[in-house]
């Protein structure tokens, strides 16, 4: 027996909804009969999410608003899914990457996704429903960088600090890495010694222990 999951569009271009429709309807989700609600503002937006259950939520961030109900965009909208359909899986679609947004984003409404619309195709969009489905979050390629961006300027790290991990994390020796950054080996050594001492909290640890924690905390 088939389970039903609703899916619920919301952005202000009809067809645009249309388009993420036939996308998806084409794609046999095993176990699932996939029916699509649409919304092309925040007011229809806001009375779907306050008198029905979604499974998932497709939100635009640039909506007419709701007034009356202080819901001007996307984002607000996220927030009163998670109050009020606390198990729904929000996605959120922008043009938009910045850094401060995404972080935003991230502390309001922490969204099982968000794509940036300016940088993924129909390929993409499919693959990134299929694995948010499968419970994985998922970033588009220009949401990832800006997160990256973000923790590169947290730990204040330079253009050749980012430069000597990404080499290291391609398996680049530190001896020839002089190849590839305008930096002398002792510079690029003293570099190095100094992100293990902040990444591995002052515990010893190889190249490959600092490339480790530098991926589990997102940077690459």
């Amino acid at each position: 027996m088939q389970r039903d999951l609703r899916i619920l569009i919301v952005d202000d271009h009809p067809m645009t909804v249309n388009g993420y429709i036939n996308v998806l309807r084409n794609e046999n989700i095993e176990g699932h009969n996939l029916i699509f609600t649409k919304a092309l503002d925040c007011q229809q937006a806001y009375e779907l999410i306050t008198t029905q259950h979604f499974d998932i939520a497709y939100l635009d961030l640039s909506l007419p608003p709701y007034e009356e109900k202080n819901i001007t965009s996307g984002l607000d909208l996220g927030v009163l899914i998670r109050k009020t359909i606390p198990d729904c899986v929000v996605i959120i679609l922008t043009m938009h990457s910045e850094a401060t947004l995404v972080d935003r984003l991230i502390k309001e409404i922490n969204p099982d996704g968000i794509l940036c619309k300016s940088d993924i195709d129909i390929d993409e969009f499919v693959n990134a429903f299929k694995i948010i489905f499968e419970g994985e979050r998922y970033m588009s390629s220009k949401i990832a960088k800006s997160l990256r961006d973000k923790d590169f300027d947290k730990y204040n790290l330079d253009n050749y600090d980012r430069q000597i991990l990404m080499r290291l994390s391609e398996g680049i020796l530190t001896k020839n890495i002089p190849n590839y950054v305008p930096l002398s080996l002792s510079a690029i050594e003293k570099r190095k010694a100094n992100l293990k001492s902040m990444f591995l909290e002052g515990k010893t640890g190889d190249d490959h222990d600092l490339i480790e924690a530098i991926k589990k905390i997102g940077i690459i």
